[in-house]
């Protein structure tokens, strides 16, 4: 069997990072991690990166070079985009300036799309996470916890409705319904946020329902590029989803990933929120999977 090529790992903030670099060493793969200075998490520290700044441009593709890599994962939070002065750094980032500058303007998903061309320039492949790290991908039907209802499924069916239309105005990827109304969509706030929301709304009467009801339901874009800021969910949205009262979370299968899937489950099942993998065009009404 011939030697896969290096694979390297530009890892932003979060656990996610990490998940990819085991699950691709798993697989026998040599990972080169390189650190995003001032975001990436201090656990990769296990897997000796090279921390680079947003300056080093030029060292950042003479160290793939150097160490042979061909494909690229771009995975993580970045919570600052780079500014003009942070990025006037080594020789490197100089002579790609402007197409660098025309690559940090436009919005988030144009940012990214711009980001991973600049990579192909260099004659890398940008790969998603769900190809080197398949096992994190959101699989089909009931997961954990208990099934959803009828009324969990009409409820999973609004709000996949609202994220549908959220995602083509490339505002949000998340969305809440609960008893055949769509209460919060996410905006640039996050999931996170919306459900401390959701739980506001609970707590001062604006949403009444007796005991747990409703569903989140998050999904891609559909004009995503997977390769690109994946949607994921992890242990702290179940945990907020059971503080917001919520019956359960949906994810649309195979193209969202479930971080720390083991915790999820554990969580669902102690906490009573079910977590269950959907499709856009899903029939509800031909019953719970």
């Amino acid at each position: 069997m011939v030697k896969q090529a290096p694979i390297a790992v530009i890892a932003g903030g979060g656990d996610l990072p990490g998940l990819v670099i085991r699950s691709a060493m798993a697989q026998g793969r040599d990972v080169v991690t390189i650190a995003i200075k001032g975001e990436a998490d201090a656990s990769l520290s296990a897997f000796n990166p090279v921390e680079l700044g947003w300056g080093q441009i030029g060292k950042l593709f003479s160290t793939l070079k150097s160490k042979g890599v061909q494909d690229v994962v771009l995975i993580g939070a970045v919570q600052k985009r780079p500014d003009f002065t942070s990025i006037l750094g080594d020789f490197g980032t100089i002579w790609r300036l402007p197409r660098i500058i025309k690559a940090v303007v436009g919005g988030d998903d144009h940012l990214l799309v711009k980001v991973a061309g600049l990579f192909e320039r260099e004659g890398l492949r940008v790969v998603g996470a769900h190809e080197v790290a398949p096992g994190l991908v959101a699989s089909p039907g009931h997961v954990a916890g208990p099934k959803p209802d009828a009324k969990a499924l009409s409820d999973m069916k609004l709000a996949i409705e609202a994220v549908d239309a959220l995602g083509r105005l490339d505002i949000g990827q998340g969305a809440v319904a609960i008893g055949a109304r769509v209460v919060a969509v996410e905006g640039a706030e996050g999931t996170d946020a919306m459900l401390e929301r959701v739980a506001g709304l609970r707590a001062n009467g604006r949403v009444r329902s007796k005991g747990a009801a409703g569903v989140l339901v998050k999904c891609s874009k559909p004009q995503q590029d997977l390769r690109l800021d994946m949607p994921t969910v992890g242990p702290e949205t179940i945990q907020k989803a059971s503080d917001a009262q919520l019956k359960g979370v949906c994810v649309e299968t195979g193209r969202v990933l479930v971080a720390h899937r083991d915790e999820v489950e554990r969580l669902c099942n102690e906490l009573g929120v079910f977590l269950y993998g959907c499709t856009r065009d899903e029939d509800f009404e031909a019953g719970e999977r």
